[in-house]
């Protein structure tokens, strides 16, 4: 590989590569034939319209600039208002919320491009600011410790506070919350998006069952990992009877402790739930791996063994460039490769990866809130 100079400051490093053809190729999952094996994660942005957290029209062109992926899946959108976790996030459960995607995803169909939303419930990580004063709920009655999110603070930038302390779900909100999860892929499909992305990930509600050290039930969801897992089950079931499980995707971190969720031998739990969701025959299943700088790489054995036990397509994401994600894809790891910061700067990210061009530099401090600034003013590349 050869490296070049920085052009200038919004310039990374040019790496030039060997054209990564298994990337561009085209993949079936589920009832979607896909142009390329190119996936824009989910990313929260915060540019949803107050009051009501309404998708809109800056968002619309946000996402149609990007519809090059073989994949786009929506940032994270909350199925209720109590499964809200930061200020300014779009929800999916009211009329007006629903038409605000419907734009999203008629423009990002115009532009070719094929969409399923995340759907969101953070459980404990939130504030009651977020929720309207009432008190999060989750797997437990166990705070997150060391954990912050981002509230309204009457300013375009985030205010961070504490999360509130939660109190354990009863069976009643169980059986609630499935059925908002139920709801919500409905409106999804209403609201123009090809399938959903189950967000099970990163700590929020539904990894705060499964991950042992955030999970103290004694009944029938808790324990053993068969019980911890149950929730994940009876959602997917409820959704997959609504609107088909190949309309349907999962979000999972195995290794990550974000946001306090931590389990005791990740290895087999989560191998353990790849095996659940496979039975399912669900169409694809997203692994966040650890992002973070200097951050350990996911041990091959444990790739190979979510390989065997899931026979839908399968996602990585966290740390990739082209080199990378060839790699995977040709070893046969992985189906597709999603690729978050750098879709953030780079609309036109495959193209760019297509022919070795420049990446450019996102500027973290427009990340969450505010408008077009660090959003949507990205250009594409320009010889």
């Amino acid at each position: 590989m050869k490296e070049t100079s920085i052009m200038s400051e919004n310039i990374i490093k040019k790496t030039e590569y060997i054209t990564p053809n298994a990337l561009f190729q085209p993949i079936k999952m589920g009832k979607f034939e896909l142009k390329n094996r190119i996936v824009l994660p989910p990313m929260t942005r915060s540019r949803s319209t107050q009051p009501g957290n309404v998708a809109n029209e800056l968002m619309a062109e946000y996402y149609a600039q990007r519809a090059s992926a073989g994949l786009i899946v929506s940032e994270g959108t909350q199925i209720s208002a109590l499964g809200q976790g930061y200020a300014w996030t779009p929800g999916i459960y009211s009329a007006e919320q629903i038409a605000g995607w419907k734009k999203v995803t008629t423009a990002v169909h115009a532009k070719g491009g094929t969409m399923f939303a995340q759907l969101w419930h953070v459980g404990r990580v939130t504030h009651t600011n977020n929720i309207g004063g009432v008190q999060p709920i989750s797997s437990s009655a166990l705070r997150a410790e060391n954990v912050k999110v981002f509230v309204d603070n009457g300013k375009q930038e985030p205010g961070f506070v504490d999360v509130s302390m939660p109190r354990e779900m009863t069976k009643d909100d169980i059986r609630v919350v499935v059925a908002e999860y139920r709801q919500a892929a409905l409106n999804a499909l209403e609201a123009g998006f090809d399938g959903i992305e189950l967000h099970a990930a990163n700590g929020y509600l539904i990894n705060q069952f499964i991950d042992s050290e955030a999970n103290n039930r004694t009944d029938e969801y808790g324990g053993s990992t068969e019980n911890r897992l149950r929730f994940l089950g009876e959602v997917i079931a409820a959704m997959a009877d609504t609107i088909g499980a190949d309309r349907i995707g999962v979000r999972l971190a195995p290794l990550t402790s974000l946001n306090g969720t931590v389990d005791a031998n990740p290895i087999d739990t989560y191998t353990a739930a790849a095996v659940l969701l496979d039975s399912y025959h669900i169409a694809y299943l997203h692994i966040a791996e650890v992002d973070w700088d200097d951050a350990p790489d996911t041990p091959v054995s444990f790739k190979q063994a979510l390989r065997d036990a899931f026979h839908g397509v399968l996602i990585f994401a966290g740390r990739y460039n082209a080199e990378k994600a060839q790699k995977t894809l040709t070893a046969g790891l992985a189906d597709m490769i999603g690729f978050g910061r750098p879709f953030v700067a780079n609309p036109d990210l495959p193209n760019r990866m297509k022919h070795g061009y420049p990446l450019a530099e996102h500027h973290p401090e427009t990340l969450f809130g505010g408008a077009e600034k660090g959003y949507i003013d990205y250009p594409e590349y320009q010889e």
